[in-house]
């Protein structure tokens, strides 16, 4: 993008190939996710807005490892396989056919995975990751996630799981089938009346809530006296919560981005087929702007993956 705006904003161009500097590794991209905060950088509210154009949006992908720069410490070679993360910077993004991006930030693919499906792991992946840590949850704890059918509430469920923990979640009637073969404990209707739902299996409330869907002024009366909420989305409380005690976490996937031992725990998740890597659709990258224009007409079961 040379300006922010809508999808149609979005266009090729042929810019520089960057190059791996100190503890950095090139990637050749073969695909790269479509994710809500795309949108967010397209439009100039996230990561972006300081910066100078072109602006190439993008926070996850998978390819092929073709330079590997001085100092890196995580034994990845030429010709690796890998997902990574990348943190949206300018001309630093996703969306594109070379991406550089700190060591750290990569792992091999999943073995069996798609290009398609390895590029939907590193972000969305550990940005549930960050919530469910957020929450603090007691050992054998339980949890609530809304949007379960989504990229992100479909991680968290699946991770809480990994964890130990009892899951409740919500899921439209479509998506019953698919929120139950994550392996949910229970599945409560998703509409405004989550919280009382939640409440006639958890009456004194659920540890901690993962708002994936973004309604946590409503869906925080689910979480017990002093529970904690955990959202991307960002907000206030009602009084009556803060005055239980309940508090909201916010996720900030960037300061997880160079953690690279919980990257590679998704990575052997993945592998071990306890994390579904659930992929929309896929489109060539020169059909960025449809891609985003099925993102925000939303819906989407997975994400969609751009090919380069």
């Amino acid at each position: 993008m040379t300006k922010f705006g809508g999808p149609d904003s979005l266009h090729l161009m042929e810019l520089p190939v960057p190059e791996a500097g100190e503890g950095e590794i090139r990637i050749r991209v073969s695909a790269a996710t479509v994710n809500p905060v795309d949108a967010m950088v397209r439009r100039g509210q996230a990561f972006v807005s300081d910066a100078e154009p072109p602006y190439v949006p993008g926070m996850e992908a998978a390819g092929i490892v073709d330079q590997v720069g001085p100092g890196v410490l995580t034994g990845v070679r030429i010709g690796d396989r890998v997902s990574a993360i990348a943190v949206t910077s300018g001309t630093h993004g996703a969306y594109a056919e070379y991406l550089v991006v700190p060591a750290e930030s990569a792992v091999l693919a999943p073995p069996g995975a798609s290009d398609a499906q390895a590029a939907t792991l590193a972000m969305n992946g550990l940005t549930a990751r960050m919530a469910l840590d957020l929450l603090q949850t007691p050992e054998r704890g339980t949890v609530a996630v809304t949007g379960a059918a989504g990229a992100v509430g479909g991680y968290a469920v699946q991770l809480a799981k990994a964890d130990g923990l009892r899951v409740i979640a919500d899921a439209a009637p479509k998506d019953e089938r698919l929120v139950n073969d994550l392996g949910v404990d229970i599945i409560v209707p998703r509409g405004s009346d989550f919280a009382e739902q939640v409440r006639k299996h958890a009456p004194e409330g659920v540890d901690g809530l993962v708002d994936s869907a973004g309604v946590s002024a409503d869906a925080a009366r689910s979480v017990r006296d002093g529970g904690r909420v955990a959202t991307s989305a960002g907000g206030e409380l009602a009084a009556a919560e803060r005055e239980r005690g309940v508090t909201i976490q916010q996720t900030f996937v960037p300061n997880y981005a160079r953690d690279h031992a919980r990257l590679e725990r998704l990575r052997q998740l993945a592998e071990e087929d306890r994390l579904t890597l659930r992929v929309a659709r896929i489109l060539p990258a020169e059909q960025a702007v449809v891609a985003h224009r099925l993102l925000e007409q939303g819906g989407l079961r997975g994400r969609v993956v751009l090919i380069f």
